[in-house]
This record gives C-alpha cells, sequence and structure tokens, in this order.
C-alpha cells in the first residue's frame, strides 16, 4: 500500500513538471524579441568575452561594439541561425557595467549589458584549515571514522533485525 502511495506521488509530480514545461519555454521570452547571450556574465580586465545571437535571423554577419572592449564582428558560429563575436576587455579596465550592442542588416539593433569585475577568481577556494602537511594521518582517521560508522550502522540494524524476530 505504501509503495502504491509513493508511486502516485512520484506520478503526479513528474506529471506537473511536464505540463508546467511548455508554459515555462512560452514564459522565457514573453515578447517574442530577441536578445543576445554574454559569457561570461562577470569579466575581468585582460579576459575575452563572447557574444552571441539569434536575432540576425538567416544573416551571417553582425557588428558589435562593447563601450570597454570596441568594435568587433560577429560570424556564423557551431550552430544554424546563431551569429558569434569575441572581443577582449584592456587590461586596466576599472570595474563598472559594460553595454554591449549587436546591429544586424537590415534594422536589427540589441544592446544587453555584463559587469566588469576586479579580477577573476583562480584556484580554489580557501577553507581556513592551511596547507595539508600529513595528508596520510588525515586519511587514515578519515576512514577510521567512516569505519566506525558503518560497523555501528550494521550493528544497530542486525539487533532491530534480531529484537523483530524474538516478537
Amino acid at each position: 500500500m505504501r509503495n502504491t502511495r509513493i508511486g502516485a506521488g512520484i506520478c503526479l509530480a513528474v506529471g506537473s513538471l511536464a505540463l508546467a514545461a511548455p508554459a515555462a519555454v512560452a514564459a522565457a521570452d514573453p515578447s517574442g524579441e530577441q536578445t543576445i547571450r554574454i559569457t561570461p556574465a562577470e569579466a575581468s580586465p585582460g579576459s575575452q568575452v563572447t557574444v552571441s545571437t539569434r536575432a540576425c535571423g538567416k544573416e551571417t554577419y553582425g557588428k558589435g561594439t562593447s563601450e570597454a572592449g570596441g568594435a568587433f564582428h560577429l560570424f556564423a558560429g557551431d550552430r544554424a541561425g546563431v551569429l558569434v563575436g569575441v572581443f577582449d576587455i584592456p587590461p586596466g579596465t576599472g570595474r563598472d557595467i559594460d553595454t554591449v550592442t549587436v546591429k544586424c542588416p537590415p534594422r536589427t539593433k540589441i544592446t544587453d549589458t555584463y559587469r566588469i569585475v576586479d579580477r577573476a577568481p583562480t584556484g580554489g577556494v580557501d577553507a581556513g584549515f592551511g596547507t595539508p602537511t600529513d595528508q596520510g594521518t588525515q586519511l587514515a582517521a578519515g576512514s577510521a571514522l567512516l569505519a566506525a560508522a558503518v560497523a555501528g550502522g550494521v550493528f544497530r540494524m542486525r539487533r532491530r533485525t534480531a529484537a523483530a524476530a524474538g516478537s
């Protein structure tokens, strides 16, 4: 009985998601206006920014300008109908919001923004524990703790099973 209820709940959840998907796609661009995609959304000075769009339709060429990076060209990308352009952010550019404008023949003009940050993150996150100098001991201690937890769980499950069989 319990499995039937769980199965029914799963079916209802999957069904509601399947019915909501077309509405979510339609709501993503309600105006029907084409947009441009700028990656990364937060770039640092000296890095490269990629701009892609479907707004140009069947055109195979477009022009773009960035307030920080200057003029660049958009050419046909890997997918049909997508134009892609790349430009560099000059070193020494300060933190700001940069505006990118894309123009396609005959009269398509689209504008979007991205953020210029001080620097791009590099390396891993510093968790505050310092450099691991004795990894072997730490690995052994962690393994022992994990083994003890598994043994305790097995012992508890066997004890419950024995108690249930005795009743």
